[in-house]
């Protein structure tokens, strides 16, 4: 395995194992709710106090903890295709030191068949890149559409019987960062599709 390869598996461990920490936490954050809400019942206010603030830490922890994860995991997407693009590298090398001998030879139809295959893997290069390149834009774009946020925030707040509309108003909207166009998104699935057959 290469140094690529190995930093690519390392940093997919590291997500996961934050992403454990983090449900760890929110486990833990329910936990001290409902010993809140014990304590609340029996009326030692100063005790509630103190796990409404473990409770705020515990919540805290898991936030920074799926952050992190997901800029590891966003991390994680641009080495896989730094390692894709090693190995279409690689197949390109052998074609020109394919070229190389048929241009010692002179024979044109090796030639002609070399230039073909080099072609091929130029195309395949550029539709890597574009695809790994729109892929990683995706993963590491923050933005999400505000309508689903409000949505699930709606639902949420229905669930939990509490009244969220100001708030919804008032939040800041995040900036929205678009992939390709569906007519590109196909031409970049066909030519994928292509490179697989």
């Amino acid at each position: 395995m290469s140094g690529l390869e190995k930093a690519l598996f390392n940093l997919k461990f590291t997500a996961k194992q934050l992403n454990r920490q983090a449900a760890k936490a929110g486990k833990d954050e329910t936990v001290e709710k409902a010993k809140l809400e014990k304590a609340m019942k029996q009326g030692h206010h100063d005790i509630a106090r103190i796990y409404a603030q473990n409770a705020i830490r515990k919540q805290n922890e898991k936030l920074n903890l799926m952050r992190l994860s997901s800029r590891i995991d966003a991390v994680s997407s641009r080495v896989q295709t730094a390692v894709t693009m090693r190995q279409v590298t690689g197949s390109m090398a052998n074609v020109v030191r394919g070229m190389d001998s048929a241009m010692k030879s002179m024979d044109l139809e090796k030639i002609s068949a070399v230039m073909d295959k080099f072609e091929e893997q130029f195309e395949n290069l550029d539709v890597a890149t574009e695809y790994y390149e729109n892929a990683s834009s995706s993963a590491t774009a923050v933005g999400t559409p505000q309508e689903d946020v409000d949505r699930l925030m709606s639902q949420a707040a229905d669930k939990a019987g509490v009244e969220l509309q100001e708030d919804l108003q008032a939040a800041p909207q995040a900036k929205i960062k678009t992939g390709p166009t569906e007519q590109e998104e196909d031409g970049l699935n066909e030519r994928l599709r292509a490179l697989r057959n």
